[in-house]
């Protein structure tokens, strides 16, 4: 795969992951400071990565998740805690991994998660289920 295939593929593959509407606003804020990284991110991350066919997208977004809990960084968690429904990843599961990522990452890191995600819910309007 050429470069801009792998671009292509990673466009579509993040189109699908995070929505239309969050690539485009991404799009539509290019300047020539942040452009080579922006593309970058589409081809590494979305067309190396994403694209493989070793573990499916729903897995893909719960390591995500996890890793970013982890590393405390709430902005890309919010985004991919969005995303994750578009791989068919439901609340109980990310429960599961906010659980284990209590024990692995720290209680502090897991209950600003937990309150993280109802927000993110809170938002999109997704109704908590007990």
């Amino acid at each position: 795969m050429d470069e801009k295939q792998r671009y292509e593929a990673g466009m579509q593959v993040r189109r699908a992951v995070l929505g239309d509407a969050h690539v485009d606003r991404s799009l539509n804020n290019l300047s020539e400071f942040n452009s080579e990284f922006q593309e970058m991110i589409t081809r590494h991350a979305w067309g190396d990565i994403w694209t493989r066919p070793g573990l499916p997208r729903h897995t893909r977004s719960l390591i995500t998740i996890a890793m970013l809990i982890g590393m405390n960084r709430n902005e890309e968690l919010k985004l991919h805690l969005r995303a994750a429904a578009n791989n068919g990843v439901t609340r109980e599961e990310i429960k599961e991994v906010l659980m284990q990522s209590a024990i692995y990452c720290g209680i502090p890191a897991a209950n600003a998660t937990f309150h993280l995600a109802e927000s993110v819910w809170d938002e999109l309007g997704v109704e908590s289920r007990g």
